[in-house]
């Protein structure tokens, strides 16, 4: 029988996951639920690097992503009266070096929506070609996951709207906060996954200022703050505020409304000095203001039976790092490709893509948390300490990197002749 699949969350990881599914076996029946009502396409620009480009290739999506890449040619490190300290480029896709920018840089939407839109089109296509012998590709906007029920050979899943469904295999590609990863592994393990940075971040855009430019801007204020913002030459700047200031008041406020939680970061941010002021006016009339505790997720075993983790609900390794997207869609490469290679013995395929995993989830999640405490300072002689750093390193880094062409992926996705890819050229 063709592989019935349900996938929670229609963001990154979720339609990449249901176009590699359906177009190695067009029979399947997949759906991809997602509790907003439509596509979310808000979001503020994300990293596409290491493997992320290759496996873009691989699904003949690269070009399609690369069209959509925005303008960012480096960041600027700036003091309070808004002096330029240091200055970094763009950092090579393929390299481990990591700067803010890098070499491709989209919005969150658009990658979404080049994902969503190539499994309309591929779905179209194949039921223009093979009719009543195809499988189904559905979207289900609105509606959520309120329950799971299994056994050894599926999932009964109950929806939000009094629906319920039997699948071979559930996808939680729900994000860093998952409630299927929650309501497949529990309470405890759920909560003992999130692993915190001790930081809280915001996240929103408002009208560029004149003059701006393609570079972006990071400022670190006293107090263990860090404001970032980002113009890429878009009609708005996005902006991104890091704090480990109060982190007891802040990780408080999650649950409150949409004004409080700004309220709590305006005064967070108050004293803060350079450009704070308009960038706080700018939050109060943002309509796509978002905030959370930042960490990352651990988890020892990414499937639950035949509930499987996908993406940042499984290994979410922080904003910081820039391979978010990487992680999103080299799992939804492997576990494709491992559903395709091993037929029908779905247990075996996600005992397969829990083992593979490992080398890529590591190398995502590579991080100091040292150097991450060295970038908040609290007072003004590590504040120094921080930008006399930065400005050494920024005056060094065109000798470190000078005539190096190889690439620094340790890890390489495989090829899975199953998947039926049809990659670009240049690969």
């Amino acid at each position: 029988m063709p592989l019935k699949v349900l996938i929670v969350g229609a963001g990154i990881a979720g339609p990449a996951l249901a176009s590699l599914l359906q177009g190695a076996d067009p029979s399947r029946n997949i759906t991809v639920v997602e509790r907003f009502p439509s596509l979310r396409t808000a979001g503020q620009q994300i990293d596409l690097k290491n493997q992320a480009v290759p496996i873009l290739k691989k699904m003949g999506l690269f070009e399609a992503v690369a069209a959509q890449c925005v303008n960012e040619t480096g960041v600027q490190i700036v003091d309070a009266q808004n002096q330029v300290i240091a200055q970094f480029g763009i950092s090579p896709s393929g390299q481990r070096r990591r700067t803010l920018t890098s070499e491709h840089e989209i919005m969150r939407g658009d990658m979404v929506r080049v994902l969503y839109e190539a499994s309309l089109k591929q779905d179209a296509k194949l039921k223009q070609e093979l009719g009543d012998n195809k499988g189904a590709l559905t979207y289900d906007f609105g509606n959520s996951v309120e329950g799971l029920s299994q056994d050894s050979e599926g999932v009964d899943v109950k929806f939000s709207d009094g629906k319920t469904g039997r699948y071979d295999l559930v996808v939680a590609a729900d994000g860093q906060t998952s409630r299927t990863r929650r309501l497949a592994f529990g309470e405890a393990e759920n909560n003992a996954s999130f692993k915190s940075l001790g930081i809280h971040a915001a996240y929103y855009s408002m009208p560029r200022a004149q003059g701006e430019g393609s570079l972006a801007k990071a400022y670190m204020a006293l107090g263990s703050r860090m404001i970032v913002t980002r113009n890429s030459e878009q009609p708005m700047t996005q902006v991104l505020l890091f704090t480990m200031k109060d982190t007891e008041k802040l990780g408080a406020i999650y649950k409150e409304s949409l004004e409080k939680q700004k309220q709590a970061f305006a005064e967070n941010y108050e004293d803060a000095g350079w450009e704070t002021s308009r960038l706080l006016n700018g939050m109060d009339a943002a309509k796509d203001f978002y905030c959370h505790e930042m960490g990352q997720i651990k988890m020892q075993q990414l499937h639950k039976g035949r509930v499987v983790l996908v993406g940042d609900s499984g290994y979410c390794p922080t904003p910081f790092t820039g391979m978010g997207v990487t992680g999103c869609l080299t799992g939804a490469y492997l576990l494709a490709g491992e559903l395709s290679r091993q037929g029908e013995d779905v247990d075996k395929a996600l005992q397969s893509y829990n083992e593979m995993m490992r080398q890529p989830i590591d190398e995502c999640q590579q991080m100091s948390t040292r150097l991450m405490g060295f970038a908040f300072p609290s007072s003004r002689l590590g504040l120094w300490s921080l930008q006399t750093v930065l400005w050494a390193t920024s005056k060094l880094e065109p000798y470190a990197y000078r005539g190096r062409t190889q690439d620094d992926t340790f890890w390489s996705p495989p090829d899975y002749p199953e998947l039926k890819l049809k990659p670009e050229a240049g690969l």
